[in-house]
């Protein structure tokens, strides 16, 4: 399923969102499966059941599960969550377009990244 690094500079609710981010947009996790529950994931990664609440609490507000009281987490039809997290990584992606302008990189440099033919 997913797995957490310690090491990792990135807090660990971040992790574990951004695993089941990327299991749901995949499709591993295909839309109305039941996420673990909170309890059963904090055991499993031996964390707090704090922090995978939290992760549950931005996914639902990303738009990647849905809560039924009661009955558990839900993953969402992926359209409206893939299109939400394509959004989202296109204005991160403008920002740093207009930063590395701004540092004198040019369009035909940030074309060749994009087309992957950089050597770096």
């Amino acid at each position: 399923m997913i797995q957490v690094n310690f090491r990792d500079a990135r807090p660990i609710y971040e992790q574990v969102r951004d695993g089941f981010r990327q299991l749901i947009l995949s499709g591993a996790l295909p839309a109305d499966s039941r996420m673990p529950s909170v309890r059963e994931l904090a055991m499993r990664l031996t964390i707090n059941p704090n922090t995978i609440q939290r992760a549950y609490r931005e996914l639902e507000a990303e738009g990647y599960i849905v809560s039924v009281p009661g009955r558990g987490s839900f993953v969402r039809e992926r359209g409206d969550a893939a299109a939400a997290r394509r959004r989202e990584l296109l204005e991160e992606l403008d920002s740093l377009v207009s930063e590395l302008k701004l540092l004198g990189l040019s369009e035909e440099e940030l074309a060749e990244r994009v087309r992957g033919e950089t050597h770096d």
